[in-house]
């Protein structure tokens, strides 16, 4: 096998990943996902996809990811191991689809509008 390459995104973060056989370690950004993600909750919706198909220590995942916070990065990278999953078994695809991870949240923040304090939030009116 050789190596799959593919992205997620979600708000303003965007995740790249090359994906290749080998023993389950995942490197964010030249650091290891733990150091990367101190918080278990994070490291846990990475390993979602990987969890689903029973295939954590399977494939070696490196990734480059900027933009965003730390929870749009970790699901940025989320989607992005789903759809790498795909390519690599085609068989997968509907289990991932079935627990939402191969959908794209399209959700970002509005844009703040002149005349306004936020996006739709209005100045304080009074007649007087």
């Amino acid at each position: 096998m050789d190596i799959v390459n593919t992205i997620g995104r979600r708000k303003a973060a965007i995740a790249r990943i090359y994906l290749n056989e080998g023993k389950g370690k995942i490197t964010i950004n030249q650091r290891d996902v733990k150091e990367y993600f101190p918080s278990d909750q994070l490291q846990y919706i990475v390993q979602q996809p990987l969890n689903l198909l029973e295939v954590s220590n399977k494939f070696d995942i490196k990734v480059n990811l900027n933009g965003g916070g730390f929870k749009g990065q970790a699901e940025a990278l989320q989607l992005a191991i789903a759809r790498a999953l795909v390519k690599v078994n085609p068989d997968g695809k509907q289990a991932l689809r079935a627990n939402g991870f191969l959908t794209r949240d399209s959700r970002v923040v509005e844009r703040k509008k002149p005349g306004q304090p936020k996006a739709r939030k209005r100045f304080q009116f009074s007649k007087r």
